[in-house]
């Protein structure tokens, strides 16, 4: 795959994702709730309008730059004290709902993840450098969804560690 049609790959991945996120927003009521949906919608715009400037950047002078890539997602760390108060809106009522919209993002967003891994596997270089940052920042959005959907689930589990043990 050539690095403008890796781009433009990349390009549909990130406007799934954000759309998910988007859809997602507009049908939770809770504050914290949309609050982290419009986060991670923001963050995959950011994602978009950034590959975007690569592909166009690429297409006038045929030289990939990259300039630091943001996320607006925090710190494994700071996601967890984000849930702690995030933990204690969710309504029973919505429990159903976050399911299936926390599932569906956690999905789309480990495929977006899959793609950016093939993509650090084929290229090198500069070309690699591009894939490898979208990859550490799609592995905390995964972190994130995956967080709160282990609590929206009950598994026993919050951000991969075990909060309770029947034994």
């Amino acid at each position: 795959m050539t690095l403008e049609e890796a781009i433009k790959t990349a390009v549909q991945y990130e406007t799934r994702i954000r759309d998910v996120y988007l859809a997602a927003a507009r049908k939770v009521s809770e504050p914290a709730g949309k609050s982290f949906l419009k986060t991670m919608a923001d963050d995959e715009q950011r994602h978009l309008d950034y590959l975007m400037d690569r592909l166009e950047h690429w297409e006038k002078t045929g030289k990939l730059t990259l300039p630091r890539l943001e996320t607006m997602v925090p710190s494994n760390e700071s996601m967890a004290k984000q849930m702690a108060r995030f933990k204690s809106e969710i309504s029973r009522k919505a429990g159903g709902d976050q399911k299936r919209i926390l599932s569906r993002a956690l999905k789309v967003e480990n495929e977006t993840s899959e793609f950016y891994e093939t993509m650090v596997r084929e290229m090198t270089g500069r070309n690699q450098a591009l894939f490898a940052q979208f990859l550490v920042i799609e592995n905390r959005h995964i972190a994130a969804v995956q967080m709160q959907l282990d609590y929206a689930t009950k598994t026993g589990y919050w951000f991969d560690m075990k909060e309770f043990d029947m034994e």
